[in-house]
This record gives structure tokens, sequence and C-alpha cells, in this order.
């Protein structure tokens, strides 16, 4: 590890502490003012993953100096990314331009300029939002990873009915790619346990009746590492945790019901087999004033009714 990427993993994690903490200190604008003298290269960039403390630091802070700065060091990151439209020098790029504007482009622009200049602003922000979704996370190698990834990402990007604080989202696509890497992290492979572990992330993150947990993750106040290692019950919306309390407390009652011996009697019939060798218990399941349930059971061919 070099001396560089130490430097900038130490930076990291004192912003990290900041931002977790919700206090920023005076010592949040010079940790950035080191972060610029630094020689930070694109293999640091995504092994560190700097950008992500940088940009929830500019999003938490009120100071404008702050924000200033972070946003010229992420501006000048992401100048380190590969060209997204591969292949061609810029200068080729342009005469490849000028030969199809001569074409007939040309006429079409000239007839509606207002239109050429939309075009190309649209153009403009696709290609931004294309280079900020890979700034730091790039495509792995493995066709498995980068499926799960794409899961991951899509799940994320599910709408929120109440987008009102959306400027403050994080980008779906950098998200996706942390979680997939802790995820790969703990497992070093991408076995069936990697794999549920993904499909059980993906289908709570795109649980429409359980937005919040979608949100939480796109705000930062749940961290890609910790929704990465979340139990299915924690992740679970309010709804299906109710649900699940009622069958645990269901499922209890019963147990403790069958592990009663209960009283035997003759002057109950089973409705089954029409024999008289039933044995019944009493549980007070409603209010203390209503009277206790009287459940019974055949001795005979096991089966179990209530006796109103």
């Amino acid at each position: 590890m070099s001396s560089c990427e130490k430097d900038v993993i130490s930076i990291g994690k004192q912003i990290d502490k900041m931002v977790a903490k919700g206090t920023e200190t005076d010592d949040a604008l010079d940790l950035l003012k080191r972060l610029k003298t630094l020689p930070i290269t694109l293999d640091v960039l995504q092994k560190t993953r700097i950008g992500m403390a940088v940009n929830n630091l500019r999003k938490q802070s009120d100071k404008e100096e702050v924000i200033n700065l972070a946003k010229l060091l992420i501006k000048g990151w992401k100048k380190l990314l590969p060209p997204q439209g591969g292949g061609g020098t810029p200068s080729n790029n342009k005469s490849s331009s000028k030969e199809k504007s001569s074409n007939g482009d040309s006429g079409s622009s000239s007839q509606d300029p207002s239109r050429g200049e939309g075009d190309s602003s649209k153009s403009m922000s696709r290609q931004s939002s294309s280079s900020s979704s890979t700034s730091f996370s790039s495509p792995t190698n493995d066709v498995v990873r980068d499926k799960c990834k794409l899961m991951l990402a899509n799940a994320l990007k599910v709408s929120i009915p109440d987008e009102a604080d959306s400027q403050d989202l994080q980008d779906p696509d950098e998200l996706a790619g942390i979680i997939e890497d802790c995820i790969f992290t703990e497992f070093c492979n991408t076995d069936m346990k990697y794999k549920n572990r993904v499909r059980s992330r993906v289908s709570n993150l795109q649980d429409p009746k359980n937005p919040g947990l979608r949100r939480m993750v796109l705000l930062g106040r749940i961290s890609p590492e910790k929704i990465a290692t979340m139990p299915s019950e924690e992740m679970a919306s309010e709804s299906m945790k109710e649900l699940r309390k009622t069958f645990t407390k269901e499922a209890i009652n019963e147990h403790q019901l069958a592990q009663t011996e209960g009283t035997k009697t003759d002057l109950l019939k089973c409705g089954k087999c029409k024999k008289s060798n039933c044995t019944y218990n009493q549980m007070q399941t409603r209010s203390a004033d209503e009277p206790m349930t009287t459940f019974v059971f055949c001795n005979e061919c096991g089966h179990r009714w209530k006796f109103c």
C-alpha cells in the first residue's frame, strides 16, 4: 500500500466520523486541503472510496468554503475516469462530428437551433450522470458480480412516494457497488450464500410496502456496509414485523397447548371419528372478563377443535 493511499484512508476515516456524528469541526477544511495536495490516482479513488466520504461531507456541511472545496475535488477526480464513449481521440471525434453534420445533420440543426441546444444539453447531462454513477464503482470482470450490482442499483432506483428530499439522495449506482463489494468481501466468492444475501437485499429494497428502508439507505442514514449485513428481520417493513410477531405468538401458544397434558373426558365426541376418547384444555385467549376458550383433542384420530 502506497503512502498516498494510507493518507487518503486516514483522512476518509476522519471525515466519516464527522458525518456519522453530524457535528462538523474546523478540521474539515484542513482535511480537504490535505486531499488537494495528494497525488490521488483512479486506483486510489476506487480502493479508498474517498469520493463518497467527501460527497457526504459536502451534503452535510453548511460552510461555504467546505462545500466549494469538496465540489472542486470531486470535479477534478471525475476527470480521471476513462472516456465513456470509448475509442478515438478528441480531434477524431470532432472531425467525425463535422462529417456527420456535412451529411445532413447541419440542415436539421439550422432549421431549429433551439432543438439542437436542447439535445446537446440533454446529452451533456446524460454523460455527467453516467460519469458520476461510475466514478467510484467500476465494473468487475465477473459476470455474476456485475449482474448483482445492477440488481441492487435497480432496486434502489424504485420510486419513493415522498421525494421532497430527493436532492439529498445519494447515487444508487455508487451505493449498489459498495453494497455488493461488502457482500463479496465477506464471502470471497459468488456461491449460493453470496447470491442469497444479494437477493434478500434486492427483495427488501424494492418492496413497495417498505419505501422507508430504501429512503434511509439513499439518504445515508443506513450505511452501505450496514445494509450489506442486516438480517431480514431488521430490513422488513413495519407491517411485516407485526405479522411475524403475530405468527410467533400463535406458534408459542400452540406449542404450549401441545405440551399440556389436559383433562381426559368421555363427555365430548369427536366430529371426525365419532368417538368419545378426548382430552381438553382451557386457555385465556381473550380479555380477562371473557370466558376461557376450550380446546379439545381427540386421542383416537388426532383431530383438534375449539369447543364453544
